[in-house]
């Protein structure tokens, strides 16, 4: 099993079908991985050494070296792809759409709308990928002690209402974000399961 790559970068190919391959250099030999957009967005300049986290895929014709950033994304990808229906391909594509946080935050606060930004993620998948992993998640993010929840937010039962009102009175999921970590400081708001009372205070932050 190969852990990580280290060596210098020597080339990057932006592939037709949105892939992106890395090609690291240790010791002479190029070893090719196939990262995401936001692993390779901080990949260092040509030439420069860098470090890569790898997860090695057996398939029938070759095997494939997927890179990431971190141990922990890797992780949480090998996490992902332990999902019934879930390939390494849609593994890539929930670390590529979402942050390393908002991805586990996501399932274990058991948000099927944020993991179904995901292209090719529909909403019975990402109710699949709650279901298999929001116990395993919320482990792991314990036990590893790297990430850590938004503080404040409202309660799973009503957070996909929120957000979805939200949305559609035109606020991004940044804004959203925010407001909801904002007003949700308030002990008396913190624990309430009243959407329009979350939804009123979110749009009185917002309007601020």
């Amino acid at each position: 099993m190969i852990g990580y790559l280290k060596g210098n970068l020597a080339d990057i190919q932006r592939l037709t079908n949105g892939r992106v391959i890395i090609t690291v250099d240790v010791n002479g030999i190029g070893y090719e991985l196939q990262v995401t957009a936001r692993v390779m967005g901080n990949l260092p300049p040509m030439g420069d050494p860098v470090q890569i986290f790898a997860h090695l895929q057996n398939r029938d014709d070759q095997p494939v070296l997927f890179g990431f950033g971190s141990r922990a994304e890797r992780d949480v990808f090998r996490l992902a792809i332990s999902v019934s229906g879930i390939g390494p391909q849609m593994g890539m594509a929930l670390l590529d759409t979402l942050s390393l946080n908002d991805l586990v935050q996501a399932v274990v606060a058991g948000n099927a709308r944020i993991l179904s930004q995901t292209p090719g993620v529909g909403k019975k998948t990402a109710e699949r990928i709650i279901l298999e992993l929001k116990t395993k998640l919320a482990e792991w993010r314990q036990q590893a002690g790297l990430i850590t929840a938004p503080t404040g937010g409202p309660v799973s039962v009503v957070q996909e209402d929120v957000e979805m009102t939200l949305l559609a009175l035109g606020y991004s999921n940044s804004e959203i974000t925010k407001a909801l970590q904002a007003v949700g400081q308030s002990k008396t708001l913190s624990k309430n399961a009243d959407t329009e009372a979350w939804i009123r205070e979110a749009i009185t932050w917002l309007s601020q």
